[in-house]
């Protein structure tokens, strides 16, 4: 009995990955992946005053935001992961139908 190797594709990378869910369903990826972000950095510059840091000035408020921006990079894989797992369903609340395959 002769078995035949099975040919399986590697896996695409990250940027492969990004550029197909962005093709797929366009501008919704881009509202995901930005709604995330500014939801993330919102809310860690709110955590930051909140949990005892008080800015005093101008260059006190620059401060916050950007730890609040340092620590939104921090969560940037687990922002991507939630991106490729909201978009279809994002796509399917506003009507965004993917295209037909060529």
């Amino acid at each position: 009995m002769e078995t035949t190797p099975t040919t399986s594709k590697p896996k695409p990378s990250w940027k492969e990955r990004i550029n197909q869910l962005t093709t797929t369903y366009g501008p919704v990826a881009l509202v995901v992946y930005f709604g995330i972000f500014f939801l993330v950095w919102g809310a860690f510059a709110v955590a930051i005053r909140y949990f005892g840091f008080q800015p005093q000035g101008v260059a006190g408020e620059a401060g916050v935001w950007t730890m609040a921006y340092l620590a939104t990079k921090l969560t940037q894989p687990a922002r991507i992961a939630a991106t490729f797992a909201l978009t279809p369903l994002m796509a399917k609340v506003v009507g965004r139908r993917t295209p037909p395959a060529a």
